[in-house]
């Protein structure tokens, strides 16, 4: 359906209406009023159920601008390149020409404007800014589909796509020489040893190396022609395939191993090796994760940590998305905690009894960023003697004293292992969950909400198990409980007032600015917190809880994206607000003056916002009755 060309000066209504939406979009604002009626005037306008898509072997050309609905670009072989809602334009000719074989599939029932190619092309030729624009655009767009495939950082590709999938397997009853044989044949360092190979589903019994064969098999003298399984690591470790190249050299540092199968669910795909990780640099975080465990002193520490700005803008000025940088950011978080209770341990001689180092918060659900205090806890073994206690006593101010020192602040409430009250043997910090639950009060509320996210650091990780299985039971369902923590989950709204203006500070030092970390990521977190309490869910991470409650059908998939799509770009706003800071000589913070943000931007976070209001609105409806 094509729209009527009027007079400037009488516009119908109809026309008027697509004026004025033009001079809402980007960068048709910055055309003259005359320019814009007579485009309006030009407007083809076209309704599209969801799952339309338009390719671009067969397009016409044209700018389509959503009216209202969503839609999604992907290339030819179906990598993700652009989502996007009401708004933003794209010309799928022009993106084709460097990104062949794309296309747009609307993910909603979508309204669209479409300006018909010549038209197009004649704006772009009189209007050099409209021009740059769409010139930009396209590069931008086809730019994050090039980062989704090549990430700047080698450390954060998924093993998927840097295993060796040329896997050799053998079955239990194979002599060492006959798998030395094959290793030698194939050029391999490794064998598994399976009762089925791989593609039939069979199971991983163990894994054998080169050295193994040297230390367990040739140092020793065994029989050459005894089964393999006499000298294979039983039941080896596996780590999943959609994990990145820094958690496999993190998690292969810290055990000491030089081999590590790749699972993608329940079946073996791959294999990641020692070699891989050679391509560590004095300016990757596996580098400053490894620098951290070689240090003999908190100075030595802090040192390091003072880095850690400088890194911050060279990351996220490489491209990397924000969600990454906190996985970076916790990472090195984690490894000075491990290390000062390291040196701790040196001083004060080996624990008493089993005990696990909690963190919560940011740091519990690897959520990082510069900036955070510290919120952690000690969980102790029960059966603590009061001589054993005050080695704990001794341990937590040293760690927290040392974290402080690093730059990781005390925190303001308190919530660390120096305080009593979060330093307790698994049975007291069991009562303290059956008090919080059982009488939430505003301030065990408060508590629960920092406690929940909880995260083993360093120690006996089944003693945080337990605790966590513990809270669980004590939370699905407790109705009255779960309606205290919706009640704390609806008193924190999303800085968005009336006709979609942001609702900013209005005095003080931070006037006119926007807290994102208190009133944007945290609703989220509270959000999708309580439905992973209400539901059983034990992944402490905001994304991975997200993820859990889908496979659950606790959430729907569009709801889960929704708010992961939010959380995303809310993120991504306030981390290049930290960079913005960093550069400008100021010290990161979470606040910014949404003024002072692209009109793209300022609108990405409006639509963010609106979907944690929708998504209360949902708190409200299912946990609120319980009142």
């Amino acid at each position: 359906m094509k729209a009527e060309s009027f007079p400037s000066a009488a516009l119908s209504p109809e026309l008027q209406a697509i004026r004025d939406f033009l001079a809402e979009c980007m960068p048709f604002e910055q055309l003259a009023d005359g320019e814009l009626d007579r485009i309006a005037g030009a407007m083809e306008i076209d309704y599209f159920r969801r799952g339309h898509v338009f390719t671009s072997h067969e397009d016409p050309g044209g700018l389509r601008i959503l009216r209202s609905g969503a839609a999604e670009l992907r290339a030819e072989d179906g990598r993700l390149v652009d989502r996007f809602g009401e708004t933003i334009s794209f010309n799928l000719m022009g993106l084709s020409q460097e990104q062949p074989g794309i296309r747009a599939t609307l993910i909603e029932d979508s309204l669209i404007y479409r300006l018909p190619e010549p038209a197009y092309q004649q704006l772009r030729l009189q209007h050099r800014d409209f021009d740059r624009f769409f010139h930009s655009q396209r590069n931008r767009r086809v730019r994050r589909a090039a980062r989704r495939e090549t990430n700047p950082s080698e450390m954060m590709k998924q093993l998927r796509d840097l295993m060796s999938t040329q896997l050799l397997w053998v079955e239990p009853g194979v002599s060492i020489q006959q798998t030395a044989q094959k290793m030698t044949e194939r050029r391999v360092s490794s064998a598994m040893i399976m009762d089925h190979g791989p593609e039939q589903g069979g199971r991983l019994l163990g894994i054998v190396t080169d050295r193994d064969i040297r230390s367990r098999a040739m140092a020793t003298g065994i029989d050459a022609q005894a089964g393999i399984d006499n000298i294979m690591t039983k039941d080896p470790v596996t780590i999943d395939a959609e994990e990145t190249l820094f958690d496999a050299t993190l998690f292969m540092t810290q055990r000491g191993f030089h081999h590590i199968p790749v699972k993608d669910k329940d079946t073996i795909v791959g294999m990641i090796t020692s070699s891989d990780l050679m391509l560590a640099r004095r300016d990757d975080p596996v580098y400053l994760v490894q620098h951290i465990s070689r240090q003999q002193s908190v100075e030595g520490l802090r040192k390091i940590i003072g880095l850690l700005p400088d890194l911050l803008v060279q990351w996220v000025n490489a491209g990397i998305r924000a969600s990454q940088v906190a996985h970076l950011l916790t990472a090195i978080s984690d490894a000075v905690t491990v290390k000062l209770i390291t040196l701790a341990e040196q001083e004060l001689g080996p624990p008493p009894r089993p005990y696990c180092w909690l963190g919560f918060g940011s740091q519990g659900r690897d959520e990082q960023l510069l900036g955070g205090d510290q919120d952690n806890a000690l969980l102790i073994a029960d059966g603590l003697e009061p001589a054993e206690a005050v080695w704990f006593e001794k341990l937590a101010h040293r760690v927290c004293d040392g974290l402080n020192a690093c730059g990781y602040v005390y925190c303001p409430g308190g919530v660390m292992a120096t305080t009593d009250e979060w330093r307790q043997p698994l049975s007291g910090w069991c009562n303290t969950v059956d008090r919080w639950t059982r009488s939430p009060t505003a301030d065990a509320v408060m508590r629960v909400s920092i406690f929940f996210d909880l995260r083993a650091i360093h120690g006996d990780a089944s003693l945080c198990r337990q605790l966590q299985q513990h809270m669980l039971k004590r939370t699905g369902g407790n109705t009255i409980f779960l309606a205290a923590l919706a009640e704390n989950v609806l008193d924190s709204p999303p800085p968005l007032g009336i006709f979609r203006r942001f609702v900013v500070e209005h005095n003080g030092e931070h006037a006119d600015e926007l807290n994102l970390k208190k009133r944007a990521v945290i609703p989220i977190v509270d959000i999708v917190r309580i439905h992973a309490l209400a539901h059983g869910i034990t992944e402490v991470n905001t994304l991975r809880r997200l993820h859990a409650l889908v496979r659950q059908k606790a959430l729907t998939i569009g709801d889960s994206r929704n708010l992961e799509d939010a959380l995303r770009v809310i993120q991504q706003t306030r981390v290049e607000g930290q960079v913005r800071q960093l550069m400008n000589g100021e010290k990161p913070g979470n606040y910014l003056n949404p003024d002072h943000l692209p009109k793209l931007v300022k609108k990405q976070l409006r639509d963010a916002f609106g979907v944690v209001v929708d998504a209360q609105q949902a708190v409200k409806l299912s946990y609120r009755p319980g009142m």
